[in-house]
């Protein structure tokens, strides 16, 4: 097996890395943070593993001078906005991804421009550029909440992720929200059909669906159809997913998201069989950050993220008016 395929597997790459970046981290004063999808090998060597904006507000706590955040480009971003004078690094610059390049600043401003007056709630999930042009920024966990904290005469514009938007206009019954018609490419992959053949296959088990999924509305009409029961059928966020599986006494449940969230299920409840609905729903960026990045990063510095000054400040405006609105909850 090559290094990245045992990496993806769970073993150790080569004999003492995970004791070379530790070493590495300490001379260079650093906090190695790894997202729930990062590969196991890299959860399990990190300081913190998290979601993204847990792990961004835990890089802005930490003494360390230097943040190497294993994950995508823009949660990197969030934590620079966060931490903005503390060094932070990402294993390798390339890793983007596809719901935050849905939409761009310039966009958005367009956007704007067609409904003057409305607010802008912003996914966690997008660029500084984007942040920056936006009045609350909300988690897959809170959005509901932010929502409704907005006065119910004003124009909602949300973005970028139109799952996660039909799930909040459908709980809040808001009616002049717009929803932004982007989407991950992977949770949009974990479709209804595929859902409706797993939980048939697995009638017993409970269901954690991310919000971000195409099939998320599946999961509510099967409930209502009686297909599994509705207190079965839980619209989790990533946090909300470790935490329900703690408190979980299913022997099995199946899991819509990113396949790397069922490393840390298993850690959190290995009583339970965790099992993928789409076993397929890998995302390539965030497999991106492997062991040799991470030891290449922490040893030559590569690749530091820097957000303008400006853009710093008004995207750090937005995250702290959700952050005042309740508490942050999961990032995704």
């Amino acid at each position: 097996m090559t290094v990245s395929e045992l990496a993806t597997a769970g073993a150790d790459p080569y004999p003492g890395w995970a004791e070379e970046v530790r070493e590495l981290a300490r001379r260079r004063n650093a906090v190695v943070l790894a997202h729930n999808y990062q590969l196991p090998a890299i959860q399990d060597v990190a300081d913190i593993t998290g979601d993204s904006l847990a792990l961004s507000r835990a890089a802005a706590a930490s003494e360390a001078s230097t943040i190497v955040f294993c994950g995508v480009h823009f949660m990197a971003e969030t934590a620079k906005i966060l931490a903005p004078d503390k060094t932070v690094l990402i294993p390798d610059a390339n890793a983007g991804c596809s719901l935050a390049d849905s939409i761009d600043a310039d966009q958005l401003r367009a956007w704007k421009a067609e409904h003057p007056g409305a607010v802008v709630v912003s996914y966690v999930n997008t660029t500084a550029a984007v942040k920056a042009e936006t009045d609350i920024c909300c988690t897959s966990s809170n959005a509901v909440e932010v929502v409704e904290s907005i006065p119910a005469d004003r124009e909602v514009l949300f973005l970028p992720d139109q799952f996660l938007g039909a799930h909040v206009r459908r709980i809040t019954g808001r009616e002049n929200m717009h929803v932004w018609a982007g989407e991950c490419h992977v949770h949009a992959g974990i479709s209804g059909p595929s859902l409706t053949a797993t939980v048939e296959a697995n009638p017993d088990a409970e269901l954690f669906v991310h919000p971000e999924c195409g099939c998320a509305t599946s999961a509510l009409y099967l409930a209502g159809a009686g297909a599994v029961a509705p207190e079965r059928v839980k619209i989790l966020s990533t946090g909300g997913m470790l935490d329900a599986a703690r408190e979980s006494t299913a022997s099995s449940v199946l899991v819509a998201t990113e396949i790397g969230m069922l490393h840390q299920l298993r850690k959190a409840a290995p009583e339970i069989d965790f099992r993928a609905v789409n076993e397929r729903a890998s995302c390539r960026y965030m497999k991106m950050i492997t062991p040799e990045r991470l030891v290449r990063s922490l040893r030559d510095g590569t690749d530091e993220v820097h957000v303008a000054p400006d853009l710093a400040a008004r995207g750090r405006a937005a995250v702290q008016r959700m952050i005042e609105i309740g508490k942050p909850g999961g990032g995704e």
